[in-house]
């Protein structure tokens, strides 16, 4: 999560996959040794920094986000400009189709798309020599957006097996000023977030990066979140990720980091519409919804909330001497 000191400049968006095994042939948790996971990490052009375990997954903290392990699937998150669809192909190539049972691909819209090494069509235009599967677009082109790629076979995913994400944008100046605080550690950042409330009984495996930037993982059984901050006023982004209802818990988050929009995304949640209504401020206005059935038998719901603007701002000043993604 480092950031370069001139620009103040870091993409916090996160490209995502999950990969479904055949968990009665092998266990990704038990039969893989840690060199495969260091190995797949830095095809992407990250590193492993830290992890825990429990008896159901193990949680690898990288230098751009997330790993997580569970003995029929992984699930790796990656942002700044790593190309994750290359760590796809490996653990493809290495394991073998035969071994898996889904490859899903996702990747949501960019501060600074220009300044990524490929675009989303790139990567499944790889990933289609190994997979055949269907692609979406969930939200608008020339707004808050997210791309899914996934494996068109027989799969059929539990109705029980829910995700949801939460990626606020814009956070509040207060929020911001907290968490570039020269010198903060873990554990002022744990109290600001409210992590020990919000999240009790996880172990965490927490890291804060220079000059700024924090992530964290958490598990408890099967459970597992992540949160990955990207404080700088100049593209600030924080990403939340759990397989616990983060619908229920928007409202804290919102509190914490007030930002000017967010987006939700949920597999398999199926009160999406009524839970919104429940904990979601009325002070925030959906911008776009967006639901689909998938073949794979996931539904997936997403939802950009804006929070009007109610008055004027002056506009942002840009250094024309810096380079062209940093203005």
């Amino acid at each position: 999560m480092d950031v370069e000191d001139k620009y103040l400049f870091f993409e916090g968006s996160e490209k995502k996959a999950e990969i479904v095994v055949k968990g009665q042939q092998f266990s990704l948790l038990d039969d893989i040794a840690d060199d495969f996971w260091t190995e797949l990490v830095q095809c992407c052009n990250a590193q492993i920094l830290s992890s825990i375990r429990n008896d159901d997954c193990k949680a690898f903290l990288l230098s751009e986000s997330s790993l997580f392990v569970w003995r029929d699937r992984l699930l790796i998150l990656t942002c700044g400009n790593t190309r994750l669809v290359h760590s796809v192909e490996f653990f493809i190539q290495k394991i073998g189709m035969d071994k898996i049972q889904q490859v899903i691909y996702q990747r949501k819209n960019e501060y600074f798309s220009h300044a990524q090494p490929s675009s989303f069509g790139d990567d499944i235009k790889l990933l289609g020599q190994y997979v055949s599967g269907k692609a979406y677009r969930f939200g608008e082109l020339d707004s808050h957006h997210n791309y899914i790629f996934h494996q068109d076979n027989s799969f059929q995913a539990d109705k029980l097996d829910k995700t949801y994400e939460l990626l606020a944008y814009q956070i509040s100046q207060r929020a911001s000023e907290k968490l570039t605080t020269k010198g903060l550690k873990a554990e002022e950042i744990r109290q600001f977030l409210q992590l020990d409330e919000l999240f009790s009984d996880f172990a965490l495996d927490d890291f804060v990066f220079d000059p700024f930037g924090y992530s964290v993982n958490g598990i408890r059984g099967k459970e597992y979140f992540t949160i990955h901050v990207t404080p700088q006023a100049s593209s600030s982004y924080v990403s939340i990720e759990s397989n616990i209802n983060l619908i229920k818990l928007a409202s804290n988050f919102l509190v914490i980091l007030a930002p000017q929009s967010f987006d939700l995304l949920s597999f398999n949640e199926f009160d999406f519409a009524r839970l919104t209504d429940e904990f979601i401020p009325k002070s925030y206005v959906s911008k776009s919804l967006v639901n689909e059935h998938l073949s794979n038998n996931y539904s997936v719901c997403f939802a950009n909330y804006i929070l009007p603007q109610q008055a004027f701002t002056q506009a942002t000043a840009l250094d024309l001497a810096g380079e062209n993604h940093a203005l």
